[in-house]
């Protein structure tokens, strides 16, 4: 891991293909630290999602395609982005980043 993604503010989790956890930045360790923190690491992410989010995960797993989507947890707003990661021109894996975001941001339509 990049010595500037182990302390950047957002969390960061990466697996591979079969859904394994390869990496968890400080924050990823921290967000998940109720179900095990950095014990996560080498662990399943299929064991901890429901089924409609295992199937989303496989779905982007065998297309390419992203999920991004918002969530409130705890009076925190987070972006939640969630994209494969490739090897060779090949799906390697998933990207998760969740970025805690203010309640209102400004938006900008640039031209």
């Amino acid at each position: 891991m990049h010595e500037w993604i182990k302390s950047f503010p957002a969390a960061i989790t990466v697996c591979d293909k079969e859904g394994i956890i390869l990496e968890m930045n400080e924050k990823a360790c921290a967000t998940f630290a109720a179900q095990g923190g950095e014990a996560l690491i080498g662990t399943s992410l299929f064991a901890c999602h429901k089924p409609a989010s295992i199937e989303k995960i496989r779905h982007m797993l065998a297309s390419g395609g992203k999920n991004v989507y918002t969530i409130e947890k705890k009076g925190v707003k987070k972006l939640i982005y969630q994209q494969p990661w490739y090897k060779d021109g090949e799906i390697a894996g998933l990207v998760e980043i969740s970025l805690e975001i203010p309640e209102v941001m400004e938006h900008h339509v640039r031209s």
